[in-house]
């Protein structure tokens, strides 16, 4: 079963209840890997090539309903394409999210004197299970992927594809989507959603698991951060993550001392 499925209107889509997220509305990472993997999943018939990078913005949460997506072409025929997707709630005129996912015709050059690096391959399986659970307590999007964790990496292996023709990409978004939660500075203190995500392959993953190598920055004082990471497979590298957060009191907390309302 995909985290989404086709429905029978073109670009319109039925989230399963393993897209959803810790809080209100579907997850992120899922909602942009729909996004990219439409994408990707149009790019061979369009000669658009790979996708290399993904930047994902999420405008309002996304419901649990029918979904619609409309992708723009901003310019292709070149080596490099740039194609936009935005999704709404149909019926609805307000955007969720939207993606740019740029996309590159692969062409080997010689590059005398450059080696690349190697790495031992490493096994996500010895590593101990993380079973992590949403506060709703229902199903959400955690509970689609097997997650490990290793030294300084966390792994990370789907185990449902997000759309029928997803491509790597869109794989890879899911588990890079966690990188700020992953190095919280602080655990369980405040909530700290991403408004956007950024993610850039320079080669696919080999296999199913996905690492991320993940660092965050938190500044209180104006309830801003950043998580970044280094993105892995097995067999090393593969790409960089970042993304913006924003710190909010986690929902029945009460306001820190001093502090008023959201609403005052």
């Amino acid at each position: 079963m995909a985290i989404f499925e086709p429905l029978a209107t073109p670009h319109h889509w039925k989230p399963a209840a393993l897209a959803a997220g810790p809080f209100t509305g579907l997850q992120g990472g899922a909602v942009a890997s729909l996004l990219t993997g439409e994408v990707e999943a149009m790019a061979g018939l369009r000669n658009w090539g790979t996708a290399i990078s993904a930047a994902a913005w999420f405008l309002r949460p996304t419901p649990m309903a029918e979904l619609r997506t409309h992708v723009t072409v901003v310019t292709e025929g070149g080596r490099v394409s740039v194609v936009d997707n935005t999704l709404w709630p149909a019926g609805e005129e307000q955007p969720c999210a939207t993606v740019r996912v740029t996309l590159s015709r692969e062409r080997a050059v010689e590059v005398p004197g450059f080696y690349g690096s190697a790495a031992d391959p490493v096994d996500p399986t010895a590593f101990p299970l993380r079973n992590l659970h949403a506060v709703h307590g229902c199903s959400w999007f955690m509970d689609a992927m097997e997650a490990r964790a290793g030294g300084d990496t966390a792994w990370f292996r789907l185990h449902h594809a997000v759309i029928a023709d997803a491509g790597p990409l869109a794989r890879v978004l899911g588990p890079a989507d966690w990188t700020h939660g992953i190095a919280r500075p602080v655990q369980n203190v405040v909530a700290d959603p991403n408004p956007n995500l950024a993610v850039q392959l320079f080669r696919p993953p080999r296999g199913a698991w996905i690492g991320v190598r993940a660092d965050a920055r938190w500044r209180p004082e104006a309830g801003l951060g950043v998580g970044s990471g280094v993105l892995l497979d097995v067999d090393g590298e593969i790409g960089r993550v970042s993304m913006s957060v924003i710190l909010v009191p986690l929902p029945g907390s009460a306001p820190a001392q001093g502090q008023g309302s959201a609403a005052g």
